[in-house]
Protein backbone atom coordinates (compact mmCIF):
# COMPACT_ATOMS: atom_id res chain seq x y z
CA UNK A 1 0.00 0.00 0.00
CA UNK A 2 2.90 2.67 0.66
CA UNK A 3 3.99 1.66 -2.77
CA UNK A 4 0.74 2.64 -4.47
CA UNK A 5 0.30 5.78 -1.78
CA UNK A 6 4.09 6.95 -3.37
CA UNK A 7 2.52 6.57 -7.21
CA UNK A 8 -0.32 8.11 -6.13
CA UNK A 9 1.33 10.98 -4.75
CA UNK A 10 4.02 11.39 -7.65
CA UNK A 11 0.59 11.21 -9.79
CA UNK A 12 -0.96 14.16 -8.27
CA UNK A 13 2.34 16.30 -8.50
CA UNK A 14 2.53 15.47 -12.32
CA UNK A 15 -0.36 15.89 -13.09
CA UNK A 16 0.24 19.64 -11.55
CA UNK A 17 3.30 20.63 -13.26
CA UNK A 18 1.82 19.11 -16.38
CA UNK A 19 -1.07 21.38 -16.34
CA UNK A 20 1.08 24.53 -16.22
CA UNK A 21 4.06 23.09 -18.53
CA UNK A 22 1.89 22.09 -21.43
CA UNK A 23 -0.16 25.28 -21.41
CA UNK A 24 0.22 26.84 -25.00
CA UNK A 25 1.16 23.83 -26.65
CA UNK A 26 -0.57 22.26 -29.45
CA UNK A 27 -3.20 20.36 -28.22
CA UNK A 28 -3.80 16.50 -28.92
CA UNK A 29 -6.12 16.32 -32.24
CA UNK A 30 -9.09 14.71 -30.58
CA UNK A 31 -9.01 17.94 -28.39
CA UNK A 32 -8.70 20.16 -31.26
CA UNK A 33 -11.67 18.63 -33.56
CA UNK A 34 -13.88 18.70 -30.53
CA UNK A 35 -13.20 22.62 -29.84
CA UNK A 36 -13.85 22.79 -33.52
CA UNK A 37 -16.89 19.92 -33.88
CA UNK A 38 -18.30 19.89 -30.30
CA UNK A 39 -18.11 16.83 -28.51
CA UNK A 40 -19.52 14.41 -31.29
CA UNK A 41 -19.00 10.96 -31.21
CA UNK A 42 -19.36 9.49 -34.26
CA UNK A 43 -16.54 11.90 -35.05
CA UNK A 44 -14.43 11.27 -32.24
CA UNK A 45 -14.81 7.60 -33.76
CA UNK A 46 -13.89 8.89 -37.89
CA UNK A 47 -10.57 10.85 -36.92
CA UNK A 48 -8.88 8.55 -34.54
CA UNK A 49 -9.37 5.53 -36.85
CA UNK A 50 -7.93 8.43 -39.40
CA UNK A 51 -4.86 8.81 -36.95
CA UNK A 52 -3.97 5.17 -36.58
CA UNK A 53 -0.63 4.73 -38.18
CA UNK A 54 -0.98 8.57 -39.51
CA UNK A 55 0.76 11.55 -37.60
CA UNK A 56 -2.01 14.16 -36.44
CA UNK A 57 -0.45 16.45 -38.93
CA UNK A 58 -1.94 14.26 -41.79
CA UNK A 59 -4.77 12.86 -39.76
CA UNK A 60 -6.25 15.93 -38.95
CA UNK A 61 -6.52 17.55 -41.74
CA UNK A 62 -7.58 14.59 -43.82
CA UNK A 63 -10.79 14.32 -40.86
CA UNK A 64 -11.55 17.74 -41.73
CA UNK A 65 -11.80 17.38 -45.04
CA UNK A 66 -14.03 14.40 -44.82
CA UNK A 67 -15.92 16.58 -42.44
CA UNK A 68 -16.83 18.96 -44.71
CA UNK A 69 -18.75 16.25 -46.90
CA UNK A 70 -19.48 13.91 -43.96
CA UNK A 71 -20.77 14.41 -40.44
CA UNK A 72 -22.83 11.59 -39.82
CA UNK A 73 -22.99 8.01 -40.62
CA UNK A 74 -25.83 8.38 -43.14
CA UNK A 75 -24.02 10.68 -44.95
CA UNK A 76 -20.62 9.33 -44.86
CA UNK A 77 -22.50 6.16 -47.07
CA UNK A 78 -23.28 8.43 -49.36
CA UNK A 79 -20.04 9.17 -50.69
CA UNK A 80 -17.81 6.76 -52.74
CA UNK A 81 -14.92 4.92 -51.66
CA UNK A 82 -13.18 6.95 -54.04
CA UNK A 83 -14.29 10.12 -52.56
CA UNK A 84 -13.27 9.27 -49.61
CA UNK A 85 -10.21 7.79 -50.88
CA UNK A 86 -9.86 11.20 -52.11
CA UNK A 87 -10.41 13.05 -49.37
CA UNK A 88 -8.85 11.21 -46.66
CA UNK A 89 -5.60 10.62 -48.61
CA UNK A 90 -2.22 10.73 -47.44
CA UNK A 91 -3.44 8.84 -44.48
CA UNK A 92 -1.95 5.28 -44.01
CA UNK A 93 -3.44 2.81 -46.14
CA UNK A 94 -6.26 5.23 -47.64
CA UNK A 95 -7.88 2.96 -49.73
CA UNK A 96 -8.77 0.30 -46.81
CA UNK A 97 -9.24 3.37 -44.91
CA UNK A 98 -12.49 4.41 -46.89
CA UNK A 99 -14.11 0.70 -46.86
CA UNK A 100 -13.42 0.67 -42.97
CA UNK A 101 -14.98 3.99 -42.61
CA UNK A 102 -17.72 2.89 -44.35
CA UNK A 103 -18.39 -0.21 -43.01
CA UNK A 104 -17.80 0.94 -39.55
CA UNK A 105 -20.90 3.86 -40.42
CA UNK A 106 -22.99 0.84 -41.67
CA UNK A 107 -23.12 -1.02 -38.93
CA UNK A 108 -23.59 1.99 -36.48
CA UNK A 109 -26.78 2.30 -38.29
CA UNK A 110 -27.38 -1.41 -39.15
CA UNK A 111 -26.87 -2.72 -35.47
CA UNK A 112 -26.96 0.99 -33.29
CA UNK A 113 -29.94 2.51 -34.98
CA UNK A 114 -27.45 5.40 -36.15
CA UNK A 115 -25.77 5.92 -33.10
CA UNK A 116 -22.54 5.52 -31.43
CA UNK A 117 -22.31 2.95 -28.98
CA UNK A 118 -21.29 3.80 -25.29
CA UNK A 119 -19.75 0.76 -23.69
CA UNK A 120 -16.00 -0.62 -24.57
CA UNK A 121 -17.50 -3.99 -25.38
CA UNK A 122 -19.92 -2.59 -28.55
CA UNK A 123 -17.64 0.10 -29.80
CA UNK A 124 -14.81 -2.72 -30.12
CA UNK A 125 -17.09 -5.06 -32.03
CA UNK A 126 -17.23 -2.69 -34.61
CA UNK A 127 -14.66 -3.26 -38.00
CA UNK A 128 -11.37 -1.63 -37.35
CA UNK A 129 -12.15 -0.52 -33.45
CA UNK A 130 -8.94 -1.78 -30.92
CA UNK A 131 -8.98 -0.95 -27.13
CA UNK A 132 -7.41 2.48 -27.73
CA UNK A 133 -10.26 3.58 -30.22
CA UNK A 134 -12.94 2.37 -27.88
CA UNK A 135 -11.13 3.97 -25.29
CA UNK A 136 -10.36 7.60 -26.77
CA UNK A 137 -14.29 7.62 -28.01
CA UNK A 138 -15.57 6.71 -24.66
CA UNK A 139 -13.24 9.83 -23.23
CA UNK A 140 -13.48 12.34 -25.41
CA UNK A 141 -16.91 11.38 -27.96
CA UNK A 142 -18.73 10.42 -24.21
CA UNK A 143 -16.80 12.30 -21.26
CA UNK A 144 -16.85 8.81 -19.55
CA UNK A 145 -13.72 7.69 -17.59
CA UNK A 146 -11.22 5.71 -19.61
CA UNK A 147 -7.37 5.69 -20.36
CA UNK A 148 -7.12 6.07 -23.70
CA UNK A 149 -3.26 4.98 -23.87
CA UNK A 150 -1.34 5.39 -26.75
CA UNK A 151 2.20 5.17 -27.31
CA UNK A 152 2.71 8.24 -25.67
CA UNK A 153 1.31 7.50 -22.22
CA UNK A 154 2.22 4.65 -22.51
CA UNK A 155 5.93 5.61 -22.63
CA UNK A 156 6.03 8.50 -21.02
CA UNK A 157 4.20 6.65 -18.10
CA UNK A 158 6.90 3.82 -17.57
CA UNK A 159 9.20 7.02 -18.17
CA UNK A 160 7.98 8.78 -15.57
CA UNK A 161 8.03 5.44 -12.99
CA UNK A 162 4.28 5.00 -12.46
CA UNK A 163 4.55 1.57 -14.21
CA UNK A 164 6.90 -0.78 -15.47
CA UNK A 165 5.19 -2.44 -18.25
CA UNK A 166 6.21 -3.74 -21.85
CA UNK A 167 2.69 -2.88 -23.72
CA UNK A 168 -0.08 -0.62 -23.70
CA UNK A 169 -2.51 -3.29 -22.24
CA UNK A 170 -0.47 -3.60 -19.33
CA UNK A 171 -0.18 -0.34 -18.89
CA UNK A 172 -3.49 0.85 -18.68
CA UNK A 173 -4.60 -2.07 -15.98
CA UNK A 174 -1.30 -0.85 -13.61
CA UNK A 175 -2.32 3.25 -14.34
CA UNK A 176 -5.91 2.27 -13.16
CA UNK A 177 -4.50 1.47 -9.49
CA UNK A 178 -2.51 4.52 -9.22
CA UNK A 179 -4.65 7.83 -11.20
CA UNK A 180 -8.14 8.40 -9.30
CA UNK A 181 -10.94 7.21 -12.10
CA UNK A 182 -11.59 11.20 -12.32
CA UNK A 183 -8.25 11.95 -13.69
CA UNK A 184 -8.22 9.18 -16.00
CA UNK A 185 -9.11 11.66 -19.47
CA UNK A 186 -7.07 14.72 -18.28
CA UNK A 187 -3.92 12.57 -17.45
CA UNK A 188 -4.07 10.75 -20.53
CA UNK A 189 -4.75 14.51 -22.52
CA UNK A 190 -2.00 15.83 -20.89
CA UNK A 191 0.48 12.91 -21.96
CA UNK A 192 -0.30 13.09 -25.23
CA UNK A 193 0.42 16.65 -25.41
CA UNK A 194 3.69 16.11 -23.62
CA UNK A 195 5.20 13.66 -25.89
CA UNK A 196 3.62 14.96 -28.80
CA UNK A 197 5.77 17.99 -27.63
CA UNK A 198 8.49 17.41 -25.97
CA UNK A 199 8.98 13.92 -24.44
CA UNK A 200 9.20 11.76 -28.07
CA UNK A 201 10.61 8.24 -28.55
CA UNK A 202 13.59 9.30 -30.69
CA UNK A 203 14.41 12.65 -28.07
CA UNK A 204 13.59 14.87 -25.09
CA UNK A 205 13.63 18.22 -24.38
CA UNK A 206 12.68 17.78 -20.68
CA UNK A 207 15.71 19.15 -19.28
CA UNK A 208 13.77 22.68 -19.42
CA UNK A 209 11.28 21.83 -17.39
CA UNK A 210 10.76 20.48 -14.34
CA UNK A 211 8.88 17.30 -15.17
CA UNK A 212 12.63 16.21 -15.90
CA UNK A 213 12.60 15.33 -12.03
CA UNK A 214 10.48 12.58 -12.65
CA UNK A 215 12.00 11.34 -15.75
CA UNK A 216 13.45 7.78 -15.95
CA UNK A 217 15.30 8.49 -19.69
CA UNK A 218 18.15 10.53 -17.82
Amino acid sequence: MSAQRDSQKRVAEILKLLRTATQGMVSPASEILIKEYGRDPFLVLIACLLSLRTKDTVSLPAARRLFSYARMPKDLLKLSNEQIEKLIYPVAFYRTRAQNLRDVSREIIERFGGEVPSSREELMSLPGVGLKTANLVLSMGFGIPALCVDTHVHRISNRFGLVSTKTPEETERELKNVIPQKDWIEYCNLLVTWGQNVCSARGQKCDRYPLAQFCGCK
